[in-house]
C-alpha cells in the first residue's frame, strides 16, 4: 500500500502546528509539525516533503525567507503560507517566488484542504 505524500506545518504557534496536523490527517495527509524553520531545515522531512504550510512571521527565519533557502537549495517543494494579517507586500513577494497561495488565519478549512489536494493530485 502507498504511503500518502507528507504535508508539512511549519508555524511558531504550536496551537496552529496541532490543529492543522489534525485537520489534515482527518483529511488522510500524512502530517508532522515543526516550530521553526531551522527545525524543519534539519529535519529529515525537508527533503521528504511533497507540500508545506508555512507561517510568515516566525521569530529566527520567516516563511518567506525558508522559502528563499529552499529555491537557493534546488527544492522546489509546493507551498502555502498563513499570516496573521493581510499584508499585500509579503503576499505578492511569496506568490511571485512560486507559492502556490497565501492565507489569512483564520482561514477556510476546506479551502485550503483543496488547495493541497489539487496540488498533489490526491
Amino acid at each position: 500500500m502507498p504511503t500518502s505524500p507528507l504535508v508539512c506545518v511549519i508555524d511558531d504557534d504550536e496551537s496552529m502546528r496541532e490543529s492543522l496536523v489534525g485537520l489534515l490527517g482527518s483529511d488522510g495527509l500524512r502530517a508532522s509539525a515543526h516550530a521553526s524553520a531551522d527545525a524543519f531545515l534539519a529535519s529529515d522531512d525537508a527533503v521528504g516533503a511533497a507540500f508545506l504550510i508555512v507561517d510568515v512571521t516566525m521569530p529566527g527565519m520567516t516563511g518567506p525567507q525558508l522559502q528563499d533557502v529552499l529555491i537557493e537549495r534546488g527544492m522546489a517543494t509546493p507551498m502555502v503560507f498563513v499570516s496573521a494579517r493581510a499584508d499585500d507586500d509579503a503576499r505578492r513577494r511569496v506568490l511571485e517566488r512560486g507559492a502556490i497561495a497565501y492565507f489569512v488565519k483564520p482561514f477556510d478549512e476546506a479551502q485550503v484542504l483543496a488547495t493541497i489536494r489539487s496540488v498533489l493530485g490526491a
